[in-house]
């Protein structure tokens, strides 16, 4: 999926909304579990039911590979039914890969072309050739993560280093906030001034969490046109308006996501509807923001 497509679906379904199907199955209803393949089961009464709201589902593998072969056919069963009935969503295999370059070369092939997702999550910190076979694909996606919502971010992620850069150094813009010597940065800012010269905005999204939203505004100014993917908002207590106010650009620029608040919003038989309901609920609350910051 181009840059341009995704863009358009948002303008047409007026949501920036990412359902995460974080479907596990010791918390999925209970009578699903009569089914051949309760995950998929669920996964597909959950995307029938959400699809009119997002533009995009992101199976997280965990979920998935718990299950061992029953849980990766129950994924390829998912991305096949989402690529052929509702073609125009956006999906990511939120794998977090990271790897050498011939692995990180198979694992774009087996996400990427046979099961045929948009993009992927990758782990950045074995450096840019662990990333680059992920960008080999065309219209296909690498997102990165940069600045997760977990607490444990804090460890590393907002760690001070000395800045490496120099303005005009070969792919540092000359226009970014850092200068060598100038003053210390974070290690998340080092990942994004770094990572953003391996390629463009076109294929290139970062992770995000919504719960250091005002943080936003930082990573704004080192990656303005990118898309960013927003973990963090519902079950995490993450602010969908200060994601909007901090991170959106012109074109959004914003994929938020929701996994438990939606997909577990209702153990019952009428799982599904509830789901339903919980995206409608966030649809509108961005389409209000895209309004106002459009």
């Amino acid at each position: 999926m181009t840059r341009t497509e995704l863009f358009e679906n948002i303008k047409k379904k007026k949501s920036f909304l990412c359902v995460g199907l974080d479907s596990d199955i010791t918390k999925i209803p209970q009578h699903l579990l009569k089914s051949e393949d309760p995950i998929f089961e669920f996964n597909k009464q959950i995307i029938d039911a959400t699809k009119d709201y997002c533009i995009s589902f992101k199976p997280n593998m965990a979920f998935y590979e718990t299950q061992g072969a029953k849980g990766w056919i129950s994924l390829e069963k998912t991305i096949q039914y989402i690529n052929q009935t509702c073609p125009d969503v956006f999906t990511i295999a939120d794998a977090k890969r990271g790897d050498i370059g011939n692995t990180s070369k198979m694992y774009a092939k087996a996400f990427l072309e046979t099961l045929n997702f948009d993009s992927i999550t990758v782990a950045p910190y074995m450096g840019e050739d662990s990333v680059k076979p992920f960008m080999e694909y065309k219209n296909k996606w690498v997102i990165l993560l940069a600045l997760t919502s977990n607490s444990g971010a804090n460890d590393f992620q907002l760690t001070e280093i000395n800045s490496p850069f120099e303005k005009g150094a070969r792919g540092i813009d000359a226009n970014s906030p850092f200068e060598k010597g100038a003053r210390g940065i974070e290690l998340y800012q080092h990942v994004l001034e770094t990572s953003k010269s391996w390629s463009t905005p076109d294929n290139m999204m970062y992770v995000v969490g919504a719960t250091k939203a005002e943080m936003l505004s930082e990573v704004r100014k080192i990656v303005p046109e990118n898309f960013l993917l927003v973990p963090g908002v519902g079950a995490q207590g993450g602010s969908l308006s200060d994601v909007a106010k901090y991170g959106m650009n012109k074109q959004c620029g914003l994929l938020v996501n929701s996994s438990r608040g939606i997909i577990y919003a209702s153990s019952s038989e009428n799982f599904a509807e509830k789901a339903r309901e919980e995206a409608m609920t966030l649809q509108k609350e961005m389409e209000v923001l895209l309004e106002k910051y459009l």
